[in-house]
């Protein structure tokens, strides 16, 4: 990758001043690629093109500086390790959880495991189905009951050919969690519906720590026996 495409690469980044989940996976696989010279400059780089937003001032620089904060937090742990690690948190009301919702699923390129026992934001079906139509291999696993609820998108999704199972009991199946290509686990008490963005107080975390991924793609497979 030459340093123009890098210096164009972190100008598309820096248009909407953030440096969003699918661009940080996507920054994670341009590194390895990169001889230390050209790191270097994408970090240069980096900061020359947030200081000329800083210098300015006014709503875009505090923006700017945690767009920065973050590449280079990428950047750093590259170095480090040559495998950076993902720990983030993430809370609502407010679009903080389903814009990471969203980016997880559109930066999904092999896999994406769900259980989860409700959806009904339509924002979040539509990613999930769209990742599937691009060839993803997708599993829902969801409540029977909650399927049955008016806004469910669980019938949208299973019409469209999306594989899914039920739990059939009187308990609830009340996961919500989510792997992605089998390497990013995203847990917590948000459920994937309008209400959780627009009110209700929740959270996710995400993270790559490879012993809580497996332990949730044992329980995703447990399950998805268990439902079939």
């Amino acid at each position: 990758m030459r340093q123009q495409e890098l210096e164009n690469w972190l100008q598309a980044s820096l248009s909407d001043f953030k440096l969003s989940q699918s661009e940080a996976l996507e920054l994670r696989d341009i590194l390895p690629r990169l001889a230390n010279d050209d790191i270097a400059y994408t970090r240069n780089k980096a900061f020359e093109l947030a200081r000329e937003f800083v210098h300015v001032g006014g709503d875009n620089a505090v923006a700017t500086l945690l767009w920065l904060e973050k590449l280079s937090k990428v950047i750093d742990n590259f170095r480090q390790s040559e495998t950076s690690s993902i720990a983030e948190a993430h809370f609502s009301p407010g679009e903080d959880c389903r814009r990471q919702l969203l980016d997880l699923l559109i930066s999904a390129r092999q896999s994406i495991d769900i259980s989860v026992f409700t959806i009904s934001d339509d924002r979040l079906a539509n990613a999930i189905l769209t990742a599937y139509q691009r060839k993803v291999h997708v599993r829902l696993i969801t409540d029977n009951d909650k399927a049955q609820d008016q806004g469910s998108d669980i019938y949208y999704l299973i019409n469209h050919g999306l594989p899914v199972r039920m739990d059939s009991t009187e308990n609830h199946m009340h996961h919500k969690f989510a792997v992605i290509d089998k390497k990013i686990l995203v847990n917590g008490s948000f459920n994937w519906t309008r209400s959780a963005t627009d009110y209700n107080q929740e959270n996710i975390l995400v993270t790559d720590e490879p012993k809580l991924v497996s332990a949730y793609l044992e329980e995703f497979e447990n399950l998805w026996q268990e439902f079939k």
